[in-house]
């Protein structure tokens, strides 16, 4: 044990631990979903070959660039690419080989162990929202996120029963300089939630203070010797690895914390108008993604991440819950399971600008074909709005809601004994009913799912009561929520080590906005 770690445990105060935690409020919270339904398979296995075939063919002879990233170029060379100024030819096989080093499956550690998740095979780990510079609810409306609204949302993440992952960045949160806002963001995490988190991508320097700050959190040794981070790293489709995103793999993949490979692929903008060819390109980029990834550090965990879009050829605007981007995440999904590899793709994607009839359409089209389709971890699972430019406090909670049906789909049918209910067939018989009899009354608790926000009431009622909309009861639960919020509890010693290097890293350097 290094001096550092033996000083953060003198620090930690363990009877303090254990009192903080007979009294905290034990929120409400479900296991990560395991599917016991088959996934939707769109492409047979000659379609596979030959997409397989063409990103081996995109990758030898089109090449991919590494752009202001020598080292990279330099592993790439000794590995038996062709490397010509920044283009990076890649020989058939060569990416596909190496990236067989890669985990099939891995455990990203919550601080409470409670909440760990498990990232791959049949399981699907659901995070919230990412990225948004704006936020939005039914009080203020539209408007820049403060580190105030990050806040928030994370205690919604920590409250929603049915997400797994507090996140990365939920909102951006632009009061704060673009320097140290993502010390803000990771305390906010670290302190706010004890569910698993992201860590920054914005530059290789933020990725290394999201190692020591999770080192602070869980100790030198656990962080070295387990993965307590999955990050997102997208790609500057097409075909374009920009140096710092990959810096940022390079310190994360060094410190074998997971990243997600992920495509940003606008269909018609960034990758072809043709399912085919985009799923091509999607998976040429992150096999050269993934392989970097190994030639860092053989057996670090990674992500084969699929973002996909279509675009309205008349406006140039993304579109959301289109049957082509559909497809594209079912066929991405067979591609990356060929690969052996755990899949991030879908969310609560929409273009809506209020959490309305469309934005439930599109976010519906979306979470489904997630499920279906295979998804291991699924980012922006709640709160997004406007194509990813909102963060809306009520959609997220609608959101949150209905991703409780996803963990009673992915159940399946319940074959038991129970399941098959001969009993209750025997006691009702024709014309009763079965309100009464011993079988519903033994199972009506957990018969069906239940909405936390939805509406049932008779007219009547629902009039009297304000004739209140969806988007209205959930502005009503979100006040709730943060209402009852409680923060888990954390070791005294290391939430003081914690505020300690958030304040020393911000005061050494003065606020930069750019």
């Amino acid at each position: 044990m290094d001096d550092a770690t033996e000083r953060r445990g003198r620090r930690g105060g363990g009877g303090a631990v254990r009192r903080a935690e007979r009294t905290a409020v034990r929120t409400e919270f479900s296991r990560f979903i395991t599917r016991n339904i088959p996934n939707l398979e769109i492409l047979n296995d000659e379609a596979m070959e030959i997409i397989e075939a063409n990103a081996d063919t995109v990758l030898e002879e089109i090449g991919v660039n590494f752009v202001e990233n020598p080292e990279a170029l330099r592993l790439w060379k000794e590995a038996g690419a062709d490397v010509t100024g920044e283009r990076v030819r890649i020989p058939k096989g060569l990416a596909r080989e190496l990236c067989k080093t890669a985990p099939r499956t891995f455990t990203q550690h919550a601080r409470n162990a409670e909440r760990n998740v498990e990232i791959g095979g049949r399981n699907l780990v659901l995070a919230p929202v990412y990225g948004p510079p704006f936020v939005r609810d039914q009080a203020g409306g539209r408007r820049y996120a403060t580190i105030a609204d990050f806040r928030n949302f994370v205690k919604l993440g920590q409250m929603s029963k049915w997400v797994h992952h507090s996140g990365g960045t939920v909102c951006e949160p632009t009061d704060v300089a673009v320097n140290k806002r993502h010390l803000d963001m990771l305390h906010a995490h670290m302190t706010l939630s004890d569910k698993p988190y992201m860590g920054s991508v914005t530059d290789p320097s933020r990725a290394a203070d999201s190692v020591e700050m999770s080192k602070i959190l869980f100790g030198d040794d656990f962080v070295d010797q387990n993965t307590v981070m999955t990050s997102l790293i997208n790609i500057n489709s097409p075909l374009t690895f920009d140096g710092i995103m990959m810096g940022a793999l390079e310190v994360y993949a060094r410190a074998n914390q997971a990243c997600i490979v992920s495509p940003f692929i606008v269909g018609g903008a960034m990758a072809p108008v043709s399912v085919a060819g985009t799923l091509t390109q999607v998976l040429a980029e992150v096999m050269a993604g993934v392989a970097y990834s190994q030639l860092i550090r053989k057996g670090a965990p990674v992500i084969f991440g699929a973002f996909v879009t279509s675009i309205d050829m008349n406006s140039g605007a993304p579109t959301f819950g289109t049957p082509e981007a559909a497809q594209i995440t079912l066929g991405a999904g067979q591609l990356a399971r060929r690969m052996g590899l755990p899949y991030r793709s879908a969310g609560s994607f929409c273009g809506s600008k209020l959490p309305d009839a469309q934005a439930a359409y599109e976010t519906a089209n979306t979470l489904n074909i997630g499920l279906l389709a295979g998804v291991n971890f699924m980012l922006h699972a709640c709160g997004w709005l406007e194509g990813g430019l909102v963060s809306s406090y009520e959609k997220y909670v609608m959101d949150a809601d209905q991703l409780g049906i996803l963990h009673q789909m992915a159940r399946g049918i319940d074959m038991s004994e129970n399941g098959q209910a001969m009993d209750a067939l025997r006691e009702v018989g024709p014309g009763g009913h079965y309100l009464g009899s011993a079988h519903t009354q033994a199972n009506f608790k957990d018969a069906f799912w239940r909405t936390g926000i939805f509406d049932y009431k008779p007219f009547e009622t629902w009039f009297e009561e304000g004739a209140r909309d969806t988007a209205t009861l959930a502005a009503v639960k979100v006040e709730r929520m943060l209402g009852e919020y409680q923060a888990p509890a954390l070791d005294p010693g290391r939430a003081e080590a914690l505020a300690d290097y958030v304040a020393q890293k911000k005061a050494a350097v003065a606020d930069a906005f750019m």
